[in-house]
């Protein structure tokens, strides 16, 4: 789940025809396919949870304090 503020910004990550997140989503999955040296199935959603940036729970929990 890639998570933004806003709506407009769920589309500017979506990009035209879904472009932009394919193009996320298929590096992100590259990289994990070196990491991990395996296939991976990767699966992609954009969602908007306003805010998330300023709760420190939802921080602590995606692992980035």
């Amino acid at each position: 789940v890639i998570y933004c503020e806003k709506d407009s910004h769920k589309g500017i990550i979506i990009g035209k025809n879904g472009a932009m997140l394919k193009r996320i989503s298929t590096r992100a999955r590259e990289d994990m396919e070196k990491f991990f040296q395996c296939h991976i199935n990767l699966r992609c959603w954009v969602k908007v949870k306003e805010g998330w940036r300023n709760r420190e729970g939802l921080i602590h929990n995606f692992g980035l304090d």
